[in-house]
Formats: structure tokens, sequence, C-alpha cells
């Protein structure tokens, strides 16, 4: 029945677009790195030569992050320390050391690569508590260290609004507080998060042990757009006019409604929450807010990098038997335990495969004539350059100048299978999901 409901819906005609936004780039980070400590050195708090110093990194997708964190190892040989590399990515990974180490390794951050040994544990030091009694929270073995800099990237969170988002304060508070510090920051909900991950940061910062935060903005095609050493004593009062900049050069939808949107891949290395909510519109929480207006979303796959991962998958509307099969329950469960949103664990309408899923996404967008959908299909929320947009579409996108057109409307082509031919879709620059 479900196959005859769908049968007739119409799929809409489709052109390859290329969206252009400011692109500032980093051209050598190893450069970039050196030269960001050689203007910070001077305010760093450095611990007596011969030290080990640990080098936080996280989780996420972040640009060219194995590059980065050799660079920091690098940089702190020469200075004449001992770097080893902590997973700082609180309760992802499954929430084992095992888990966390592999999540790393995914992301080419290995001891080969890095020059440097990964130690991750999920053990913690309790450093304190805040006013109203949550604990806080740090790795142990970074507590042990003679020295802490932590690595990540500054954007816009998924989830909550405030002067510091995503970045060296919320790795401070979260990823590096591992399991338990993410857990109690998380204990009040995000309604709380903007101040509470302040106040942690605080408690950790007082202890001495962090030398300094690198933070990394990306442009919109997900390339290093800067690379900034902060002091510890300049991590709070830097960090919000950082955040500034990076959402300056954010990618986005340039349609700001439209009635379906369908996304290739979704993964905890696209995003947190498995595909942007800057992007997509679509948040798990009533704490955070932009992002263009879509009817239903439609999720294809799974990045392989996700482990299986379903992060995310709980905002969308429709989704494949592909995606529910490659779901590993036990790495995504723990995310919603810890940060205690459920939503995007939630599973959205299953179909046997991509044209029915997409069909069904279409049939219920409440469009009266099913072949005037505005839709509009992406890779992933990390590839924003060359997007496939619907006929209905196209007229007003033509008249823009940051648009180019690169193909006439093509058809949908899928297999026998009902899945659909990426190849055809994208082009011969096509890599995503199969």
């Amino acid at each position: 029945m479900v196959h005859e409901l769908l049968a007739g819906i119409p799929l809409p005609k489709m052109a390859r677009i290329r969206q252009r936004f400011p692109s500032p780039r980093v051209g050598d980070i190893g450069e970039a790195v050196r030269d960001g400590f050689a203007r910070a050195a001077d305010g760093i708090r450095w611990p007596a030569a011969g030290g080990e110093i640990a080098v936080v990194a996280g989780s996420r997708g972040i640009a060219d992050i194995h590059q980065t964190v050799r660079a920091v190892v690098a940089e702190l040989k020469a200075r004449g320390y001992r770097p080893f590399v902590v997973p700082g990515m609180g309760s992802h990974g499954g929430a084992t050391p095992e888990g966390q180490r592999e999540v790393l390794e995914s992301l080419g951050v290995t001891e080969a690569f890095v020059g440097a040994p990964i130690r991750s544990s999920m053990e913690v030091v309790q450093l304190g508590s805040l006013p109203n009694g949550l604990p806080v929270y740090m790795d142990k073995l970074a507590h042990q260290a003679d020295g802490i800099v932590v690595i990540n990237r500054i954007k816009p969170h998924t989830a909550f609004r405030g002067p510091y988002e995503s970045g060296i304060v919320k790795m401070i508070a979260i990823g590096l507080g591992k399991q338990k510090g993410a857990e109690s920051c998380h204990k009040l909900g995000f309604g709380h998060m903007a101040e509470h991950i302040v106040q942690v940061a605080e408690v950790a910062l007082a202890t001495g042990k962090i030398l300094g935060g690198v933070a990394v903005i990306e442009n919109a095609y997900d390339q290093v757009a800067e690379i900034h050493v902060l002091p510890a004593d300049r991590i709070l009062p830097d960090e919000p006019g950082l955040l500034v900049k990076a959402k300056s050069l954010m990618p986005r939808i340039l349609v700001d409604e439209f009635d379906v949107l369908v996304v290739d891949e979704i993964g905890k290395d696209i995003s947190g929450d498995g595909m942007d909510p800057n992007i997509t519109g679509r948040y798990a929480t009533p704490y955070a807010t932009g992002g263009p207006k879509i009817t239903r979303i439609c999720v294809r796959r799974l990045t392989e990098r996700t482990h299986g991962n379903a992060n995310g998958l709980g905002v969308a509307d429709t989704t494949t038997r592909q995606v529910l099969d490659a779901i590993d329950w036990l790495k995504t469960y723990p995310n919603a335990l810890t940060s205690t949103v459920i939503e995007p664990v939630k599973l959205p309408m299953v179909l046997d495969n991509d044209r029915l899923a997409i069909q069904a996404a279409i049939k219920t967008a409440n469009v009266l004539r099913e072949e005037d959908v505005r839709l509009v299909h992406i890779r992933t929320t990390l590839r924003m350059d060359v997007i496939r947009v619907s006929a209905s579409l196209l007229p007003t996108l033509r008249e823009r100048d940051d648009v180019d057109v690169l193909s006439d409307l093509e058809p949908w082509s899928f297999d026998a299978s009902g899945a659909l031919d990426v190849r055809a879709a994208w082009g011969e620059d096509a890599h995503a999901g199969h």
C-alpha cells in the first residue's frame, strides 16, 4: 500500500548550481600555527621545559584537524616539551576510550601522523562545583600533565545561543570534561548552557593547567580561514569576537523558504547534530534559531566516519532502510543520554529506498501541485558550494549575482532497487553517499 500511495508522486527536474561565498583561506597550516604561537608566546604561562603537555582534539569534522594537531605538536616539541594527544569529545565515540581514539584516528589524528602518543581515558578528576552545585570535571590524564593546549573550531552552536557557543570555552567545559563533565553541563538542559559553559571554563582556567587555546575559523567551503592562538587569559575576552567572525563566514542555502530538502549524508563528522541546524533551520531545542524555513527533510545515508552514530536523524521527516540498518544504537544513544535531548535520536518515517523516501517527503509537504514543489538537494551541510535545486526555484536563483547555474534541468535517476544514481545527480565530482 505504501508503494501504491507514492507511485504517482512526481519528482521535479533538477539543476546543479554553484553558490558563491567569501572564502578567505589559510595557505599553510603549519606556518599559521607557528605564527600564532609566536604572537601569543609572551602571554602564555609556559611550564618548565621538558614537561608533558596535553593537546586536546575533538570529534567534529574540523577542516584539516589532523594537520592542525600535528603543527601544534611540532611547535610544542620545538619549545622543548613532550606533547601527547587527548580526545576532548565528551560522550562521543560511544563514551569509551577505544571509541574516542577510533574517532580521532578516523579524522586522520593518528600517532604516526601527528608525531605524539594518543592517551584516551574516560577517567576524570573533579575540580570543584558551580554555585548551583553542579560538579566540574577534567580529563585525568590532561590534569596530570604540566600543561594543556585546547584545539577547537569556533562556530555557531546547534542548540543554544550566547557570546560563547562552539569553541574553546565549550571544549574546556564539555569536551575536556569527558562524559561526566558533559553530563554535568547538560544536566539542567540547554536553556542554561550559555552560562554554564562559561562558569565551568572559569573553574578549569583557574587551575592554571590550561596554557591556551588554538581557535580555528572555517570559511563556507569547509576550509581553514583563520587560526588564532589565545593565551589562557585571553580565551574569555577574545572568543566572542571570533564567533562573530565565524558566523559571518558561514555558508547557507540561498533560499529562505522551500518545501523539501534532500540530504545525501549526515554524521558526527559533519556536525554534532549530524546535519548542521544552522544550515537546515531544524533545531532539536527551542534555544537556537536561524536558517531557512523547510517543510520536510529527507536523509538518504549515514557517513562512514560516523561509525553508526545517527544523532540528528530525529529532526528529519523521512529516511531510508539503508540508514536504519546502518545505525549503531550503542554509539547513538550516549549522546542523547548525556545531553538529555532525545529528539535527535528519534526515528523519522522509514521508507524502503531513496525514491520512496523523497516521494514521501514531497507528498507530505502540502504542495497543491507536487510537480511545482520547491526542492533543494545537498550532499552534506559541510558542502554547500554545489547543490541541486528544482525547476521551481531556478528562475529566482538565476537572478542572483552569487549563483552560477552549472547544468540544464535533469530528471532524477534511480537504479532498479530505487537507490539514487549519485554520479548522475552530481556529475563528475560526485563522491557523496551510495
